[in-house]
């Protein structure tokens, strides 16, 4: 039996039981991010909410300055506007016209690093545990949902970067039965972008998912709802714990039977 050393601290969560490529590895969230895509120079970083605010409202101006359909007085008005804008931003030492020249490559390598996926997962037979978004089926009438690691994405909440979402098809005879089923997952994960626009409650969202994954088994984590003292049932408690259950937070004995 060997043992694998991990270097990267986002990688504490995968655990190698030996070598051979029967193995099933248990795979937390983290350890689907390249690192090495999130070493990049973002000068954006550094500003505060309110210097981002005025650099977009010196886009908008200049833009409305370009314009010919203004009379002398309203332009006179957004040049001194402007005018106060940029001085407040150069006192505080940004250089307007050299930080608005590089957001398009900023937002590229932004873009990079939320589709990039660890090349080190690829290939792997995993087990990992979310909340399932359930899919139209493909077009060889295979069952698919979208694996995401928080309750509420894609819906309440906007979609997660795409190498945090996973796109699964499961075998004949299981089914997700309700959006954001808490779920243990085991099979292959690739790195295989795709995206699909799907409704997901009450919405139209587009589904990027830099993984797939074809389950040899899907297991939901949902129990019934707790009773309470007294005979009544706790639905915020089988809640909780349908969380910390889906998010690999729950203590041994709460794991399912294998």
């Amino acid at each position: 039996m060997r043992y694998v050393t991990l270097c990267s601290t986002m990688l504490l969560s995968v655990l190698w039981a030996h070598s051979s490529a029967s193995d099933v590895v248990r795979l937390g969230w983290a350890a689907l991010v390249d690192e090495a895509a999130q070493e990049f120079d973002d000068p954006y970083a550094a500003l505060s909410p309110e210097q981002l605010s005025d650099l977009v409202t010196v886009v908008r101006l200049r833009e409305r300055l370009e314009s010919e359909d203004i009379d002398p007085d309203p332009r006179a008005r957004i040049r001194a506007r402007l005018d106060d804008t940029e001085a407040t931003l150069t006192d505080a030492g940004v250089d307007v016209d050299w930080i608005l020249s590089q957001r398009w490559i900023v937002a590229e390598r932004r873009e990079a690093a939320a589709m990039s996926g660890n090349p080190s997962v690829d290939g792997l037979t995993v087990t990992m545990r979310g909340f399932a978004i359930p899919a139209p089926p493909d077009a060889d009438g295979s069952e698919v949902a979208y694996l995401v690691p928080e309750r509420g994405m894609c819906s309440h909440m906007p979609p997660p970067n795409p190498n945090q979402m996973i796109r699964i098809r499961y075998p004949d005879g299981e089914r997700v039965h309700r959006m954001h089923e808490p779920v243990q997952v085991t099979g292959r994960i690739d790195i295989a972008p795709s995206e699909q626009v799907m409704r997901v409650v009450d919405g139209i969202v587009p589904m990027r998912a830099t993984f797939a994954l074809e389950a040899e088994t899907l297991q939901s984590l949902a129990q019934k709802p707790i009773k309470a003292d007294g005979g009544a049932t706790s639905t915020g408690a089988a809640s909780i714990a349908e969380r910390l259950r889906a998010s690999d937070s729950a203590p041994p004995h709460s794991a399912p039977t294998q």
